[in-house]
């Protein structure tokens, strides 16, 4: 298992000012420090530490099944969180939504399910038993919001 987080050239163009999936700037906010998540390094943003919102597609191509929608990150520069095999710690209590996808980014149909994160792991080992899914998304449980991808 691998944790794909956004790419540090997506957070560097988002940064510059260039658009974002909604071909729009990103929104520049300051943390409300409740729990606000940077998806690039993966850590909580702290109250009132600058941060952007923005709109994020993580897909390659635009189709049918290339979901879009509101992601938080550091408005400052930050070290991508290490494509690793260990859970981010800031989602360790939570519950998220597994969805498997096909190598050409389609939803694998009765896939999408709500997972404690106790469960993450064998969740993730029974989907990656299925030789048709490519990759999974790790998404939030309440806002249906992209947290990272993992791979075999």
């Amino acid at each position: 298992m691998k944790i794909i987080t956004l790419a540090s050239s997506t957070a560097t163009a988002i940064r510059r000012g260039e658009p974002d999936a909604n071909n729009q700037s990103a929104e520049h906010m300051k943390s409300d420090g409740n729990g606000n998540e940077c998806r690039h390094c993966m850590r909580f943003i702290e109250k009132d530490e600058p941060m952007l919102l923005f709109a994020h597609r993580p897909f390659e191509n635009i189709q049918a099944f290339a979901e879009l929608g509101p992601i938080l990150m550091h408005e400052n520069e930050c070290d991508r969180y290490d494509q690793t095999t260990e859970l981010p710690e800031i989602y360790s209590a939570r519950e998220m939504i597994l969805r498997a996808y096909t190598a050409d980014d389609r939803i694998i149909y009765g896939t999408g399910m709500v997972t404690p994160m106790s469960q993450f792991e064998p969740r993730v080992a029974e989907l990656f038993e299925e030789p048709n899914v490519a990759y999974i998304h790790a998404r939030s449980a309440s806002n249906n919001c992209f947290h990272f991808r993992v791979e075999r």
